[in-house]
């Protein structure tokens, strides 16, 4: 072979590589990216049809607002206190005979103090044989009923925790709520443990019904969405504070709609130091419901006005009279307590810390104000 015929083979060989090589760059590479999966292809470009397939690369931090840190500690702080009641029934197999505990119900509740006592609804409680608490920890207690209070859907139970395992929720106060003001509701709705709800408070002074059928006056209304499993939880202002006890919700299906309610804390403070000390509510009352405070403080009222009776009690058979509205809607003065046995009253509080110091059956001499004239009158205390 000449020598001349192997440099043109060489070349032609060289050609053919360069032009095939060239042919599967420009015609069959594209197709092949196109169809690799997102976990073995390989960046070509952002434009290229491959890159659609990558993993997106994180963004840049954005911090939290003031707001949303604030909420977030107040969730960490508040939820430790939270707890998750859950009520079992027994129920007896028709052919063996045998005795098993079944789930019947489940709510929330929270830490009262160190001494093992649980705040709750009684409506979560009531049919129940058996109560459990379980804490933020997870543990679970069997727990005791010590008192209820039908009447303001309340109950006390206590369990046999350490001192170390509790952390009593710290305590407001409700007669200085505003409407408007943020608050948030922690429990269990749905069963779903250490649950956050916020919004704000919608209305002051409602009145709802009781599960014992009396009226509950001066509740706090708020949109914070209160569904089933929520009852008996705590609703805290910003500061993390008790202000409310969750008990109901006002809805034809039976989840939020934007309307709930909780006990007022001034309330809840009585009726679960009497629970605690004496099982049952026992603070002597002169039978009356007062205007709720936010109420008196706009119509620039200085007392306590009567804005119901309770009837066959001390106020009502003393002659005392309460605020009503006439059919044309004109808003008619209750009597205004102006003082308990020579005690100043200048608002609601002043009036249950005086009658802290009697018992029922005591008499007390009251002063107040009817129709611009100051009288007084003989009444004789009783139990709620």
């Amino acid at each position: 072979m000449k020598l001349s015929q192997i440099i043109i083979g060489g070349l032609l060989l060289v050609s053919g590589i360069w032009v095939g090589k060239r042919f599967f760059t420009t015609s069959l590479l594209p197709e092949i990216q196109t169809g690799l999966t997102s976990e073995n292809a390989s960046p070509s470009g952002e434009n290229s049809p491959a890159y659609t397939h990558h993993r997106r690369s994180v963004d840049s931090v954005t911090y939290l607002t003031n707001s949303e840190q604030a909420t977030i500690d107040l969730f960490e702080k508040s939820a430790a206190s939270v707890c998750y009641i859950t009520t079992l029934s027994e129920q007896r197999d028709y052919w063996s005979r045998n005795v098993t505990e079944i789930p019947s119900g489940s709510g929330s509740g929270f830490i009262w103090d160190k001494q093992g006592h649980i705040i709750t609804n009684f409506h979560v409680i009531q049919n129940g044989s058996k109560l459990k608490v379980t804490l933020s920890d997870r543990t679970t207690w069997d727990a005791e009923v010590v008192g209820f209070e039908p009447n303001k859907d309340l109950a006390v139970l206590k369990i046999k925790a350490p001192a170390d395992k509790l952390r009593p929720i710290p305590v407001g106060q409700s007669s200085t709520l505003r409407v408007g003001q943020s608050v948030y509701a922690i429990g269990n709705p749905f069963g779903l443990d250490q649950s956050l709800t916020t919004g704000v408070i919608s209305a002051l002074g409602r009145e709802i019904i009781s599960i014992g059928g009396r009226p509950i006056r001066d509740v706090i209304q708020t949109d914070a969405a209160i569904n089933p499993g929520n009852s008996g939880g705590p609703l805290l202002d910003s500061s993390g504070r008790l202000i409310g006890v969750n008990t109901m919700i006002y809805s034809p299906s039976g989840a939020s709609a934007g309307i709930g309610f909780s006990i007022p804390v001034d309330e809840v403070n009585w009726v679960v130091s009497d629970i605690i000390t004496y099982g049952e509510v026992k603070r002597p009352i002169l039978g009356v419901e007062l205007l709720p405070p936010q109420y008196a403080q706009n119509w620039g009222i200085e007392g306590a006005m009567i804005m119901g009776l309770t009837p066959g009690k001390g106020a009502e058979k003393a002659g005392l009279k309460a605020l009503k509205q006439t059919g044309t809607g004109e808003i008619i003065f209750g009597d205004i307590i102006l003082e308990v046995d020579g005690k100043k009253v200048k608002n609601n509080n002043d009036l249950f810390l005086i009658l802290e110091k009697y018992k029922a059956g005591d008499k007390v001499r009251v002063t107040y104000m009817r129709d611009d004239s100051q009288k007084s009158t003989e009444v004789t205390l009783s139990s709620i």
